[in-house]
């Protein structure tokens, strides 16, 4: 199975591009940067499997070249906000004075603000999945979609998780076949070592633990490639603590135990 990841030089996407190299036999790796610089952080491909496209420049014929001839795509791309070092003084200050309600203030790189990056750029890679021929897109997106008023959505103003929730109902609504995954918060721990949780609807939320760890949502996105009880589904993730539980290994039957999607009625976005 021929696969582009996008959003390849990041944290998670970089996983899947290790997993799918690490898979000899079964899946040929391709990978999307944003720039040259980002090459570096990719191992085990030739330069041949790596491409650049700038989301804030590129529309859907930027991604062609990646995507023609791929059975399936893997959509890692986000907008990541940027601390202001100077808000770091007044919330230092509040924090030795006892004041509350004084946080430190983020912003958006240019060109990567979450409207650019989460929707309009992820509606490009879908439209060129789909002039592409591909079969299936694997969208790496985040929980708390559901509510309009979650923190996320306040850094920098960029309303993050509102566009990426458009953008997966842009997804659903294109016709191909999805995999949608909501991650809680991502931590940098080994994977394959915790029992993964589903759930929709962001009912994971009022767990103890919200956490997963980024290895085991690249695992989630490469299983969800050839598994059918995937195929069309939109779903949260989280991990229990190690020795909670027992590993996650059958992935087939952790999906196929959850009989529901995501309901993208409540706090609709598109169209």
């Amino acid at each position: 199975m021929k696969v582009a990841v996008t959003g390849a030089a990041g944290r998670t996407g970089g996983l899947v591009v290790k997993k799918l190299v690490e898979r000899t036999g079964q899946f040929e790796a391709r990978a999307v940067v944003r720039n040259a610089s980002s090459k570096s952080k990719l191992t085990g491909l030739p330069d041949s499997a790596i491409f650049e496209v700038d989301l804030s420049r590129g529309g859907a014929d930027a991604f062609m070249p990646a995507f023609s001839g791929c059975d399936a795509v893997v959509i890692a791309t986000s907008g990541v906000p940027v601390l202001k070092p100077l808000s770091l003084i007044p919330a230092l200050w509040a924090k030795l004075t006892g004041k509350t309600g004084v946080s430190p203030e983020f912003g958006w790189k240019e060109g990567q603000f979450p409207e650019q990056v989460d929707w309009l750029g992820q509606k490009a890679q879908i439209d060129a999945a789909k002039k592409a021929g591909v079969k299936k897109v694997v969208l790496v997106s985040s929980m708390g979609g559901t509510d309009p008023s979650n923190n996320l959505n306040k850094l920098g103003g960029g309303n993050i998780l509102q566009w990426k929730r458009k953008a997966e109902q842009y997804l659903i609504a294109s016709g191909l076949t999805y995999t949608i995954i909501h991650p809680g918060g991502l931590i940098d721990e080994p994977d394959g070592q915790r029992e993964i949780r589903l759930g929709v609807d962001d009912t994971l939320i009022k767990e103890t633990v919200r956490s997963i760890p980024r290895g085991d949502v690249a695992e989630l996105c490469v299983q969800s490639l050839k598994l059918k009880a995937a195929e069309n589904r939109a779903f949260d993730c989280v991990a229990r603590k190690p020795g909670d539980g027992q590993p996650t290994k059958d992935f087939e039957a952790l999906l196929t135990a959850m009989p529901k999607n995501c309901d993208y009625s409540i706090n609709s976005q598109y169209p």
